[in-house]
C-alpha cells in the first residue's frame, strides 16, 4: 500500500479525501458541521466572488464545455485563447505566453520539451512533485542542490558545466518562487546573479507567487525586482485565480518552440472556452482590484505575527503560506488534527511522517482575502490550546484515531 496507503482504511474520508461542502469561503461544512477552513488556496477569494460566478455561469451558457473541440494545434485554437496568452505575458513582463490545460501536466511536459540528453538539469531539493516527475523523464544528467543552498548550487553548476563542455548541451536551473509547503521564497536574486559566472537558463515555478507576490501580483520575480532574469516563468490558475489551467511565459522564440514540442498540449484537447473566459475575468480582477491582495496580506500578517508572538515556529515563510512546526510523532499529529476539527471546528492540513521527517508535525495554514481578523483571533487561541495539549502528552495515545468510531453530526 505504500507509506500513506497503509493507513487508508482508517483515514479515508476524514484525513484523506475529506469532503468539504457548501460555498467556497472561510467557513464550510465538513460532515454536517460548520468549520473554519484554512486549507484552500483561494488566496484572493475569487472562488466564490459574485462577479466571477456570473462570468463563469454566463460563459458556460454561451459556449458549453465542448468548445473548442480538439487540440490547439489541430482545431482547438481561438481568438480568446490568444487574447488570454497575450494578457498573461504582458502581466508577468514576458514577450509571449502559452496556455496549459493543467499545471502539473504542463510542468512535466515543459521540462521534457526543454532539454535533451546532452543537457543538464540542476534543481532545488524541495521542488514540487511535478518538477521532480519532469526531471525523472530527463535522459541526461541531473543534479540536485539542498534547498536554497546557493553555495551548493555553485558546486552543482560547476559539475553541470563540466558535463556540458563534453556534450555540447546547456544547463537548465529549476526552482520555485514560493515553496508551497514551507512558504519561503526561492533565492531568485542570488541565483540570477550567478549568471555572470555560469551559463544557464532559469525556470521558475511560481504557482503560489502568481497573483499574491509583488506590487501588482506579478510574482516573486517582481517582488524581488529580478523579473527580467527569469528565462521561463510558470504560473497556475489553481491558486490565486481559483480555477483550472496554467501558463508558461518566456521569449517568443521559446514559447513558439514549446507550442510545437509540448506533448501534453499537442495531444490533448484545448482548454474549454468557459475556463478561458473565466481566466480573462480573473486576471482582470487581479489587475484592477489590488484591495484583494491587500486583504490577503492583512490576514496573513495578523496571523503570522500572532503565532510568532505566542511562541510558534513558522520557519522562514515570507509568503501567505503559513507552516506551523511542532515536535511530535505522526499519531500525535493525527490526534491533534482530530481535536482541531471536532472540538475547535478548525479545518486545516496537518502533515507528519513520511511527508516530513520523523518527529515533526506541520500544520499548514492558508490565509485568504475572505478570512477575517476574528477568524485569526479564534485560531490563535485554539492553537495555543492544542500546543499545550501536545506538550502535556494528551495526543500521545500511540494509535491513530479510528475515524470509523466517530459520530457524524
Amino acid at each position: 500500500m505504500g507509506p500513506l496507503g497503509q493507513y487508508a482504511d482508517r483515514i479515508h474520508g476524514y484525513f484523506a479525501f475529506p469532503k468539504l461542502e457548501g460555498d467556497i469561503s472561510n467557513r464550510m461544512k465538513f460532515r454536517g458541521k460548520e468549520k473554519l477552513v484554512w486549507s484552500l488556496n483561494n488566496y484572493l477569494g475569487l472562488a466564490n466572488h459574485p462577479d466571477i460566478r456570473k462570468v463563469d455561469a454566463d460563459s458556460a451558457r454561451d459556449y458549453g464545455l465542448a468548445l473548442p473541440m480538439g487540440a490547439r494545434m489541430m482545431s482547438g485554437q481561438s481568438d480568446l485563447h490568444e487574447q488570454l496568452e497575450n494578457e498573461l505575458a504582458a502581466f508577468v513582463g514576458k514577450e509571449s505566453a502559452y496556455l496549459l490545460n493543467y499545471g502539473y501536466q504542463g510542468m512535466v511536459s515543459i521540462i521534457d520539451a526543454m532539454v535533451n540528453r546532452k543537457d543538464v538539469i540542476v534543481y532545488d531539493s524541495e521542488s514540487h512533485a511535478c518538477i521532480v516527475d519532469g526531471v525523472r523523464l530527463h535522459l541526461g544528467k541531473r543534479f540536485v542542490f539542498p534547498h536554497n543552498n546557493i553555495e551548493n548550487l555553485k558546486k552543482q553548476l560547476e559539475r553541470a558545466t563540466r558535463v556540458t563542455q563534453e556534450t555540447g548541451g546547456g544547463i537548465l536551473v529549476i526552482t520555485e518562487g514560493v515553496f508551497g509547503m514551507s512558504g519561503d521564497l526561492g533565492k531568485l536574486d542570488e541565483i540570477i546573479a550567478l549568471k555572470k559566472q555560469y551559463n544557464f537558463r532559469l525556470f521558475v515555478d511560481d504557482a503560489h507567487g502568481f497573483g499574491t507576490m509583488g506590487p501588482t501580483g506579478a510574482g516573486v520575480g517582481e517582488h524581488l525586482g529580478v523579473n527580467d532574469g527569469i528565462d521561463i516563468y510558470f504560473g497556475t490558475f489553481a491558486k490565486a485565480m481559483a480555477s483550472i489551467g496554467a501558463f508558461v511565459a518566456s521569449t517568443k522564440e521559446v514559447i513558439y518552440y514549446l507550442m510545437y514540442n509540448m506533448r501534453s498540449q499537442i495531444f490533448a484537447k484545448s482548454l474549454p472556452m468557459p475556463l478561458v473566459v473565466g481566466a480573462l475575468k480573473r486576471l482582470d480582477m487581479v489587475r484592477k482590484h489590488p484591495e484583494l491582495r491587500e486583504d490577503l496580506w492583512k490576514i496573513t500578517n495578523a496571523l503570522q505575527k500572532g503565532l510568532r508572538e505566542r511562541g510558534f515556529n513558522l520557519g522562514n515563510t515570507e509568503s501567505p503560506v503559513t507552516p506551523v512546526f511542532l515536535s511530535g510523532e505522526t499519531s500525535e499529529g493525527t490526534n491533534l488534527a482530530y481535536d482541531l476539527r471536532e472540538n475547535y471546528n478548525i479545518f486545516c492540513s496537518v502533515v507528519g511522517y513520511p511527508v516530513v521527517p520523523k518527529g515533526i508535525i506541520i500544520i499548514r495554514i492558508i490565509p485568504t482575502a475572505v478570512h477575517t481578523l476574528d477568524d485569526v483571533e479564534y485560531t490563535l487561541d485554539a492553537f495555543t490550546a492544542i500546543k499545550k495539549n501536545l506538550s502535556e502528552g494528551k495526543y500521545s495515545s500511540g494509535e491513530i484515531v479510528d475515524i470509523k468510531e466517530t459520530k457524524e453530526v
